[in-house]
């Protein structure tokens, strides 16, 4: 018998001159996303006489927790907290219902036996052309479905998205062989035993990704908030913050206030307070993110046809 020829592979690697020039950049690019949110962060513990005197630094002239006092202090901790339950609540429940929604649709779409896959792949194309506006939302929101002041009204808004279909029917198409959908039902496999078994382990990378995109859309949503909620007990998050800043800024404006005050309000926190709003509403998501890249990163090695 004849011996296979083994074909070496070439591995190539860098210069050790080069590679070093690769992680100083690489390193200066990720200090200069990391510094803005810890430049943030100080200010958030800077008092405001050192502020108005010193103005930003990287390192606070007088240290104070003024701005958390004044956020999670009496009335206004309970609120914030219950705020948070609202927002992870729609957060994980909306990333559930946006992930198995976009999934299902852009798998089907991305079969070539399915006869509609055109006529619903240009409806996806369309609503992301051309948008209804807000007044055709907040009448079918209101009106129609009734969910104002309800909790559905927060999620179904950014349930379905046209760019993460879109995204998921090109990975769809990339990456499930028509060979092993096609075994399948040889095999007997229903379609929702196939998407179930075969397709949805395939896509764990792309459904990572829209989750990804679906939850940040979720956590930083206030505008839907703004429009159809009005019971303080479904505020979520940014929109209770968001209050929280616009009264700050009306009593900085205030001249008349201020003059009843008498002083008072020098002492209340305002540009600490704006970066103690912006460390809360991000800090949650920052810390939470590298537990679930470890599940995105291995997904990107799951693989259905091995030679």
């Amino acid at each position: 018998m004849k011996k296979k020829k083994v074909k070496k592979v070439e591995v190539r690697s860098f210069n050790p001159a080069v590679n070093l020039i690769f992680n100083v950049v690489i390193a200066l690019f990720a200090i200069s996303c990391i510094l803005p949110f810890f430049f943030v962060i100080v200010i958030s513990l800077t008092s405001e006489t050192s502020l108005a005197e010193n103005g930003y630094r990287f390192w606070p002239g007088e240290f104070s927790t003024a701005a958390y006092t004044y956020l999670f202090s009496g009335q206004m901790s309970s609120k914030i907290f219950q705020a948070f339950g609202v927002t992870v609540f729609v957060t994980v429940f909306g990333t559930l219902i946006n992930a198995t929604m976009t999934s299902l649709y852009a798998y089907a779409i991305s079969r070539s036996n399915f006869p509609f896959r055109r006529f619903f792949t240009l409806v996806a194309l369309i609503t992301m052309l051309f948008a209804p506006g807000m007044v055709a939302n907040y009448l079918v929101m209101t009106n129609l479905l009734q969910l104002k002041d309800t909790i559905w009204a927060l999620i179904l808004p950014l349930a379905l998205g046209p760019f993460n279909i879109l995204v998921m029917r090109t990975f769809f198409k990339k990456t499930v062989p028509d060979s092993i959908i096609e075994s399948a039902r040889i095999d007997g496999a229903s379609e929702l035993r196939i998407f179930v078994s075969i397709v949805l382990p395939l896509a764990v990378p792309g459904i990572a990704t829209i989750s990804l995109f679906a939850a940040l859309g979720y956590w930083n949503d206030w505008f839907n908030a703004l429009l159809y909620i009005q019971k303080d007990s479904l505020v979520p998050l940014q929109a209770l913050l968001m209050r929280i800043q616009n009264n700050l800024d009306y009593l900085a404006k205030s001249t008349g206030m201020a003059a009843q005050v008498q002083g008072g309000l020098a002492a209340l926190p305002s540009e600490s307070a704006r970066m103690a709003i912006v460390v809360v509403s991000t800090l949650p998501i920052a810390v939470t993110y590298p537990f679930f890249q470890r599940y995105f990163v291995g997904g990107l090695t799951i693989g259905g046809v091995k030679e």
